[in-house]
């Protein structure tokens, strides 16, 4: 069922104001993925048309873009995603770690976003392999899996990674140690480490001259000022903070599957766009998570929503130490042998889309809608290139 108001349709009816009034402030990468979500699932992509084996209904059915920032194409790589990390898992509990950066950091990151985001990545990353090697904690190699969000609840460029993480580690000699019972690393060590990893990452990179500052940063472009604008950072105490260990391997999935393959805002998030401004649903996490409605004007809405746009290339969602892709299936191959657990089934992929969609969402989209009888594609609908942004169809998959 598609949502009443879409992050497309505010791009539709204001995108074009919205370029025109940024100029050369909106970069080549923001202005292909606006292009991306406004077009997304009309007849400018061309589709197929299907019809219902029983009933003879025929529709169209218009291709995705496949933009990793658009609402609306998240939700079979998700579930791919989840089906392949299921045979991951271990009998073993799971922590929630999560990695945030000072507002000094987040403004330095919003101006080199693939050198910031990426030291973030790695620092913390490193923070946890350090902590659990060391035999005063663990001793024990540990994996992770580290997913990289931009965004708070209102849109603002909030930076800060999660990282799910088996409770234990793989030993020297092959055993699986285990952390305490509810308890993983301790996170005041946690923050310090990271800190220091960060910041010395950081100092590399300005050597290197790999950062860019503009505007009311530009002045750290000189090293002394840029040493000094560091130097109350090393003081700070860094927000890290690890969640209860969940429940289960199947709440390990569940939570995967709402953050991994997450845009700035879900659909079902947006409320109206009426009189120029656009309402949206928040959670005020300072004030117990109570539902908010916020009303933005729709260029500050759309400004806010491009913040997130990611580099070309930049992997958000990275897995490290025994979980890094290189040794994944060997080392979880010696760590069930060290828990007496099983080889996990590996399930038989259909080659057929909707055979497949079905079988990884539990939703079937080969039904009928009328009579529930069985839908056939019949032939290809071509694209519709000449069509404006503005005049294109909506969704009608």
């Amino acid at each position: 069922m598609r949502p009443a108001l879409e992050v497309a349709d505010i791009f539709r009816r204001h995108g074009d104001a919205f370029r025109s009034a940024q100029g050369a402030r909106l970069t080549l990468k923001q202005r292909r993925v606006m292009t991306a979500i406004e077009i997304c699932r009309t007849a400018a992509l061309g589709g197929h048309v299907e019809r219902c084996d029983d009933c003879g209904l025929v529709r169209i059915a218009y291709c995705s873009c496949r933009d990793r920032h658009c609402p609306k194409c998240q939700g079979l790589a998700r579930a791919q995603w989840l089906a392949d990390r299921k045979a991951d898992l271990l009998p073993a509990p799971y922590f929630h770690v999560v990695f945030t950066v000072p507002a000094p950091i987040r403004a330095m990151a919003l101006q080199n976003k693939a050198i910031v985001y990426d030291i973030l990545l790695k620092a913390a990353a490193d923070t946890i392999r350090i902590i659990g090697a060391d035999p005063q904690y663990l001793g024990a190699e540990t994996g992770m899996i580290a997913i990289l969000h931009t965004w708070g609840q209102t849109l603002t460029h909030h930076p800060h990674a999660h990282f799910v993480v088996p409770g234990g580690g793989l030993a020297p000699d092959g055993r699986w140690i285990g952390c305490r019972p509810k308890f993983f690393l301790p996170v005041p060590v946690l923050s310090r480490l990271y800190r220091r990893l960060f910041l010395e990452r950081l100092e590399l990179a300005f050597d290197a001259g790999d950062l860019r500052f503009f505007g009311q940063l530009v002045r750290l472009v000189e090293p002394a000022t840029f040493a000094r604008y560091l130097q109350p950072l090393r003081k700070l105490d860094w927000v890290v903070y690890a969640k209860r260990p969940f429940a289960g391997a199947q709440q390990v999935l569940d939570y995967l599957g709402r953050y991994t393959h997450r845009v700035a805002i879900a659909n079902s998030r947006l409320l109206s766009c009426e009189n120029g401004c656009v309402r949206f649903r928040w959670k005020d996490y300072r004030a117990g998570n109570k539902s908010k409605v916020m009303m933005l004007d729709a260029h500050e809405f759309i400004r806010r929503f491009l913040l997130h746009v990611l580099p070309k290339g930049f992997r958000r969602i990275r897995h490290f130490g025994f979980l890094a892709n290189a040794c994944r299936a060997n080392k979880l191959a010696r760590i069930r042998v060290a828990l007496q657990a099983p080889e996990p089934v590996q399930p038989a992929e259909s080659a057929d889309f909707r055979e497949r969609y079905a079988t990884l969402t539990g939703h079937r989209i080969d039904l009928c809608p009328v009579c529930g009888g069985h839908i056939s594609e019949i032939g290809p609908w071509p694209r519709w290139p000449t069509m404006s942004r503005s005049t294109a169809p909506p969704d009608t998959s």
